[in-house]
């Protein structure tokens, strides 16, 4: 093809790219179920664009006589004599280098002396000196990797905003009710200093809260003693007339007194410039496993979709360059396994192909429900890796070893597969990924669509250097390509002494040598091929149908009400669901301040095996925090807004009666309650148990206790509560063996939603709109919810929507629908006689209310 067609062609495949480009962003919002396409339009226009810029490039090149359509050359050419009239650098990189870097540190080709950069590459091994692009790009992506893990999903550096006064004491001057203008004077103990900016105002001569705060405003003018303020776009119009019912003086705040906490949820979002799970999501067996197990789909679907598509350009790009445990493995060979070879075994055994039937055996579990990729894909391995082996390192040496969780049998056997991997090594360099690792061989598979290849023209002399830097077997004896299990690593182009090696368009035949020269015994499909495929895809078919067996046998049985309940993570989807989604990549373990969420063990059997659970007698959910859902790569976990997370029911706190101090008589005891009250759920009030009368019934003084009470429809199940009792109760005091308040998880208890809003879900549940509860230690009133129609152990109606001890359901003088209202059913149980407990009626019910019932206490 002359130099004028293909730039013909790079214009015309630039201008279908654009058009595609520009039709997509007027639909920027499409989806199918939770898969965006617009990412995978964006990314398949954006490689279009980069092969007609490669084409174009090509078109340039006088001295290309293989007449290439696209070159792919980013290596590091051997040193070798220059013909008559060719450039020294024959690729566009090696060109533009030539022109930028000094002289002083190139190499001379003319006399083969080699400049300081290729000595001090060669100085670092020969990989990186025959293809540094790549090992630059791996290197960069692996400190990217580290990065997300260790600093991004690292809650810690999170620090509580301080919701103190930026500036206190200002009069009001002027209101203008045309512009909206509000004009403050300073006077003697106002602190006027002060910058222009957003600030919530409060009058401070107002003592409910609600009142006292006018909005917010934004100062446009500072003068002397004067600021001029107008409200916020975000804000109402009209909001000034507050200031007319107002009395001052006033104070500005940059955040709302009262708001609820959410720092580590701005942590987390201030640091995320990557998604912290992107490598996670760019894993494609990871959303494609997932998808067929939950029959869903997944929103990473879309990440998958896109670095599919860009593979099609830089075919099994992700596995040569981008791979985190590639890289780690790497790094392990050159340390360890590639000093011992006593254990090396050849390259064209049995086990050459296992990726394939491992893939297999994966996709048919899937099929039947049973997610078993987190076991073998790339990224979930060295996710958990990272996890269990340095997680437990960087949180003894920065916060004390005292607060690393401890280990279960999970962590061991996680530990030993992570080892496992790493030690293939010692049968061959990067054995997991050249015939084991199943992730991949979904971009193997995903080469079969390769729009570029590796070539080899008849200048070849049969040196055997590019087999021997291959690092992913992807050679054959005639030097040819093994398409499917080429990664464009481009080494081999980098230690061939005759620049024989090029990677071009697939299409290209011109001046390639010849085809099985040397013989490489190799065939299409002989009799062991045959045999060695039948053989590998029945053990996929019975591994895939063994572990779905597996499973349904000695898995979490959820048709059984008996059977181990965990509580999960705020947001998670149902039970069922979750476990056909969750790809124990750990990630939600390493976001998780306080490490709440720890790995389950084998509770569940295999099928519950590493997936996130909370521990509360270790911590409690903080309010301020979201993180789990948002680094979950697959939608296990929901990504909430912190604003719908404190509405997500994770479980319901049981009072233990037999063991809660004041309830079995012993002392007052209040903890939870001030726990549950200092994070703004005010799911748990007191009540006076325990008080003795006199012959008169008259309360004697100084008898009785104050005593916790769960209110069923406030409760989100965050374990605070459970936290405090047992870090005091249990493990400082010694008084109790276990927390007398746990939270328990199933049924009711619960919510699990797909889709849906929580609060939504609240307001259904409780018959009235939610308003926003507010930490107390704050300044803000707790806000009572109607109480549901049904009791649970260690809950009751809240007294201020009750405060006469009256069923809402009750007629107590006998109305009926007299009134217009409805009539109620008759009380069918007798009442019970708590006098002892509450001699006036006004603290406690009887069991044909709200109070706690044995038959649901899990005591």
């Amino acid at each position: 093809m002359t130099a004028g067609k293909k730039r013909l062609l790079a214009l015309g495949i630039a201008l279908v790219s654009i058009a595609a480009l520009v039709a997509g962003t007027d639909r920027w919002q499409w989806a199918v179920g939770t898969v965006r396409m617009a990412p995978i339009v964006l990314a398949a226009s954006i490689v279009g664009l980069a092969a007609s810029v490669l084409m174009l490039l090509s078109s340039f090149r006088s001295d290309d006589g293989s007449a290439a359509l696209i070159r792919l050359d980013w290596f590091l050419p051997m040193l070798r004599r220059p013909k008559a009239g060719s450039a020294v650098s024959p690729s566009f990189l090696g060109r533009t280098m030539r022109r930028v870097m000094p002289s002083a540190l190139q190499s001379d080709w003319t006399t083969k002396r080699r400049g300081p950069v290729r000595r001090w590459l060669r100085r670092l091994g020969p990989s990186w000196t025959a293809a540094p692009v790549r090992r630059l790009v791996q290197g960069t992506c692996l400190v990217a990797f580290w990065i997300l893990f260790f600093y991004v999903c690292w809650p810690y550096d999170s620090r509580p905003a301080l919701v103190q006064p930026a500036s206190t004491g200002w009069l009001l001057q002027t209101v203008d009710q045309q512009s909206g203008e509000v004009r403050f004077q300073a006077d003697d103990s106002t602190n006027a200093s002060i910058e222009a900016g957003d600030y919530f105002v409060i009058d401070t001569g107002v003592l409910d809260d609600a009142s006292a705060d006018l909005g917010r405003y934004r100062i446009d003018v500072i003068s002397d003693g004067t600021i001029s303020l107008k409200p916020s776009q975000t804000e109402a119009a009209g909001q000034w007339d507050a200031f007319f019912f107002s009395t001052g003086p006033y104070d500005l705040y940059a955040m709302r007194p009262g708001q609820w906490p959410s720092h580590y949820a701005d942590n987390l979002r201030g640091k995320e410039k990557l998604p912290a799970e992107l490598f996670l999501i760019i894993d494609p067996l990871v959303s494609l496993s997932t998808a067929v197990a939950s029959r869903s789909l997944v929103w990473s679907l879309t990440a998958a979709g896109v670095i599919l598509i860009v593979c099609v350009l830089i075919p099994r790009g992700f596995c040569g360059y981008l791979c985190p445990l590639g890289t780690t493995i790497d790094l392990f060979d050159w340390m360890v396994a590639g000093r011992v070879r006593r254990f090396r075994v050849p390259d064209d055994g049995w086990w050459v192909h296992i990726k394939y039937y491992l893939l297999a055996g994966t996709m048919i579990a899937a099929v039947g429900g049973v997610l078993v990729s987190g076991f073998f894909s790339a990224i979930p391995v060295v996710t958990r890796g990272m996890l269990f082996l340095l997680d437990p390192v960087q949180t003894g040496t920065t916060r004390g070893w005292h607060l690393i969780p401890p280990i279960n049998a999970g962590h061991i056997v996680s530990l030993l597969l992570f080892a496992a991997v790493l030690c293939l090594g010692f049968l061959r360099p990067r054995f997991w990924c050249k015939y084991v690792c199943p992730s991949g061989a979904v971009f193997s598979v995903g080469n079969l669509f390769r729009a570029t290849e590796r070539k080899v023209e008849s200048s070849c002399i049969h040196c055997n250097k590019c087999v021997e830097i291959c690092p992913f077997d992807a050679i054959k004896p005639d030097f040819t390509t093994r398409g499917t299990d080429c990664t464009m690593c481009q080494s081999c182009g980098g230690v061939c002494p005759t620049h024989a090696i090029k990677f071009v368009e697939r299409t290209n035949l011109v001046q390639l040598k010849t085809f099985d020269d040397p013989p490489t015994g190799e065939t299409s499909l002989g009799r062991r091929g045959f045999l060695s495929a039948v053989g590998g895809g029945a053990a996929a078919v019975v591994g895939g149908v063994g572990a779905v067996a597996a499973t349904k046998a000695f898995g979490a049985n959820l048709s059984d009400d008996e059977s181990f309940r965990p509580v999960r993570p705020p947001g998670s989807v149902p039970e069922q669901e979750f476990l056909q989604m969750c790809i124990r990549c750990g990630e939600c373990f390493k976001a998780c301040p306080n490490n709440v969420l720890q790995p389950e063990g084998f509770q569940q059997g295999l099928e519950g095996l590493w997936t996130p659970m909370v521990q509360a007698d270790w911590a409690g959910c903080e309010s301020s925090c979201n993180a789990c859902g948002q680094v979950c790569p697959t939608g296990a976990i929901r990504a909430l807004p912190i604003e719908e997370k404190r509405y997500a029911r994770m479980g319901l706190a049981i009072l233990n009666e037999s063991t809660c101090l004041p309830l079995a008589g012993k002392e007052d005891c209040d903890l939870c309650v001030q726990e549950c009250q200092a994070a703004g759920y005010h799911a748990i009030e007191y009540t006076q148990v325990g008080v003795q009368t006199d012959e008169n019934g008259m309360p004697i003084e100084g008898t009785g206790f104050l005593a916790p009470l769960v209110i069923d429809d406030a409760c989100v199940g965050c374990g605070l509560c459970q936290t405090r009792c047992y870090a005091i109760n249990v493990k400082d005091r010694g008084v109790l063996d276990e927390s007398a308040i746990v939270v328990v998880a199933g049924g009711d208890r619960e919510d699990r939603l797909m889709e849906g809003s929580y609060r939504e879900l609240h307001d259904r549940r409780t018959g009235h709109a939610a308003k926003d509860p507010m930490p107390t230690n704050r300044g803000i009133q707790s806000q009572e919810s109607d109480p549901k129609d049904s009791g649970a152990s260690g809950t009751a109606t809240s007294d201020s929507q009750d405060p006469f001890g009256l069923r809402e359901d009750a007629d107590p003088f006998g109305l009926g629908d007299s009134f217009g209202g409805e009539s109620a059913a008759p009380a069918t149980q007798p009442a019970t006689n708590t006098d002892d407990l509450d001699p006036f009626g006004i603290g406690i019910e009887t069991d044909g209310g709200q109070t706690p019932s044995d038959d649901d206490s899990p005591f």
